[in-house]
C-alpha cells in the first residue's frame, strides 16, 4: 500500500507488501525489501538499501509505569544518500542518518538520535533515545547504548558493551546522563560503563572492564572496578 502523494525517484525498487505512509520522500535508486513499513513523512536520501520486515519512522510509545515520557512531537526520520539498513530493523521518527551509515540486522535506534557520516551499527545492537553518534564510529554486535550518552568521532565499541544513565536505578533523583566516549577511544568486549564517566581521547578500555570512574585520555584501563596501567 503506497499513499498518493509519496514521491519516489527514480530507478527504485519496492518489494513485496511494502507499505509507505502519506508524505514519504524516496530518493533515486532506493531499493526497499519485503515487508517493509516507511512511515509518514520519513525522508530517504539516493542509493540506499533497505532489508526485509524492517519498520522505519516508528514513534515511540509508553506505560503509565514509565517515568520518561516520549516526545509527542517529533521531527521525520531523515535518512542520507548511500545508507544500508539490515533485516528486522526498528529505526524511529526523529532519528538523522548521515550519508554512508552501515545499520545491521536486528538493530534498534530510538528518537532524537544522531548518527554521523560512515558509522556503523551492528547486528542486534540497540541505541537508546537523546543520543549523539559521530563520524567512523563502530559499534559491534548485541552493544547496548543507553539513553542520554555521546560517542564522538572514531570511537570503537566491542561486541556486547553495555551502558547505563540512572546511577540509582529508578529512584527518580538522578539526571540522566549516559556516559561519554570521547575522539578514538576504544571499548573492548563486554565492558560496562556507569553513568555519566567519560572516556578520554584515544584512551582504551580493556575487555569485560567495569568502568565507575571516568578515564583519562591517552590510558589503558582493566578490571573490575577498571583502573588504569601503569605506563
Amino acid at each position: 500500500m503506497i499513499y498518493e502523494n509519496v514521491e519516489i525517484g527514480k530507478n527504485s525498487s519496492i518489494g513485496e507488501h511494502v507499505v509507505i505512509e502519506k508524505g514519504v520522500i524516496i530518493g533515486d535508486n532506493v531499493t526497499i525489501g519485503h515487508h517493509v513499513v516507511i512511515k509518514e513523512d520519513t525522508v530517504i536520501g539516493d542509493n540506499v538499501k533497505i532489508g526485509t520486515l524492517t519498520s522505519l519512522g516508528k514513534r515511540p510509545t509508553t506505560n503509565k509505569k514509565m517515568a520518561r515520557k516520549p516526545v509527542s512531537t517529533l521531527a521525520p526520520l531523515k535518512i542520507g544518500h548511500n545508507v544500508t539498513i539490515g533485516d528486522h530493523v526498528v529505526l524511529y521518527r526523529g532519528i538523522m542518518l548521515a550519508d554512508d551509515v552501515y545499520i545491521g540486522d536486528l538493530a534498534s535506534i530510538r528518537e532524537k538520535t544522531i548518527v554521523g557520516e560512515a558509522s556503523i551499527v551492528g547486528r542486534s545492537a540497540t541505541v537508546e533515545n537523546n543520543t549523539v553518534i559521530g563520524k567512523r564510529v563502530t559499534i559491534q554486535t548485541g552493544s547496548y547504548v543507553t539513553a542520554d550518552m555521546t560517542i564522538e568521532d572514531d570511537v570503537f565499541i566491542g561486541p556486547c558493551v553495555s551502558s547505563s544513565n540512572d546511577k540509582y536505578m529508578g529512584e527518580g533523583n538522578y539526571r540522566h546522563q549516559g556516559p561519554i566516549v570521547k575522539k578514538g577511544a576504544k571499548i573492548g568486549n563486554n565492558v560496562t560503563l556507569l553513568p555519566g564517566v567519560v572516556i578520554g581521547e584515544e584512551a582504551v578500555v580493556g575487555a569485560g572492564a567495569v568502568v565507575t570512574k571516568s578515564i583519562h585520555s591517552n590510558t589503558t584501563c582493566v578490571g573490575n572496578p577498571a583502573k588504569t596501567l601503569r605506563k
